[in-house]
């Protein structure tokens, strides 16, 4: 088994609007900036595991437009392998609108595109790719018939699977102990819970509940205030760094790219986990998703308490 990290996951082309707050229904906010940037959570996370210190794959599809090209370019320049990104012949890139307040806050609308033609035909001639693979990462912007043909093919050949169930949505809980980790905000983890997710008791209850039902270690991601794990080796919360936040998006894909790097070179859990908040912190104090995730040095520099430039 290598020490590389297959990311299967969708890719888009962001466009993000700096406003000075979020519209109303029905209003228009002027005084705006506007920006082309790359996002998607599966490309977020593949080029967060990439500036972590990872050796990263990417499985997905883009467009047969301009911004498919430039996608996996931008891939590319972050040190990810694009070998298995496949243009789709008449398929738009996926695209995403957000809008990011001057305190982070942000809304926004996804338009899937090519990232739905990761279909499970398309991952089953990826096992090679998957055997030889030390962890697998999974998120919800690709359907999820595709989800559980990968994280199928990972356990009948024994590879670890990190699933981000983001954004929320039914998973069949057959599969929850064929994950290694599973890595959940509070919503989502209500999503998944079906019940109420507020206060240190229910988050507690809610990681309890997925270690019940299978799942090797549970994560649930608590913005300002950090992230609880529940896993053999740890359980308790890692507190997030103080920063003052300029755009949070990618932070929880940072935080999940950065924890894969950490574990599959040996981090122990906790410390890996710390190394992934560090990551986040850095990243919500730039904008955009995958130009705001920092490099590796930025990482240990935060964590060595040294000065880290716009932090």
């Amino acid at each position: 088994m290598s020490e590389t990290i297959v990311v299967i996951g969708s890719a888009n082309v962001d466009f993000v609007m700096q406003v000075e707050h979020l519209p109303r229904r029905g209003e228009s906010v002027p005084s705006s900036r506007f920006t082309q940037l790359f996002g998607g959570k599966g490309a977020n996370q593949a080029v967060a595991a990439a500036r972590a210190g990872g050796d990263v794959t990417f499985v997905g599809c883009v467009g047969d437009d301009v911004f498919g090209g430039m996608m996996k370019d931008n891939l590319l320049a972050a040190g990810v392998n694009v070998d298995h990104v496949a243009a789709e012949q008449g398929a738009e890139s996926g695209a995403a609108l957000i809008m990011v307040d001057h305190v982070g806050g942000n809304i926004l609308s996804v338009a899937s595109g090519a990232n739905r033609r990761v279909t499970p035909d398309m991952i089953r001639p990826m096992s090679s790719v998957i055997a030889n693979a030390s962890l697998v990462m999974l998120q919800n912007e690709i359907p999820i018939v595709s989800a559980y043909a990968a994280v199928d093919i990972s356990s009948e050949f024994g590879t670890p699977v990190m699933l981000n169930l983001a954004p929320a949505g039914p998973f069949e809980p057959k599969h929850l102990p064929k994950l290694a980790y599973l890595v959940v905000n509070e919503t989502e983890a209500e999503s998944l819970c079906g019940f109420a997710v507020d206060g240190d008791a229910k988050v507690a209850g809610a990681a309890e509940w997925m270690r019940a039902r299978g799942v090797g270690t549970a994560i649930i991601t608590l913005g300002a205030q950090g992230a609880y794990i529940d896993g053999p080796e740890f359980c308790g919360v890692i507190p997030a760094f103080p920063v003052s936040p300029v755009d949070t998006t990618a932070a929880g894909d940072t935080f999940c790219g950065a924890l894969a790097a950490a574990l599959v070179e040996g981090m122990p859990l906790e410390r890996a986990a710390r190394f992934a908040s560090a990551a986040a912190a850095l990243c919500v104090t730039r904008l955009g998703a995958q130009a705001s995730i920092p490099q590796r040095a930025e990482i240990e520099a935060l964590l060595a308490g040294r000065r880290v430039p716009g932090v």
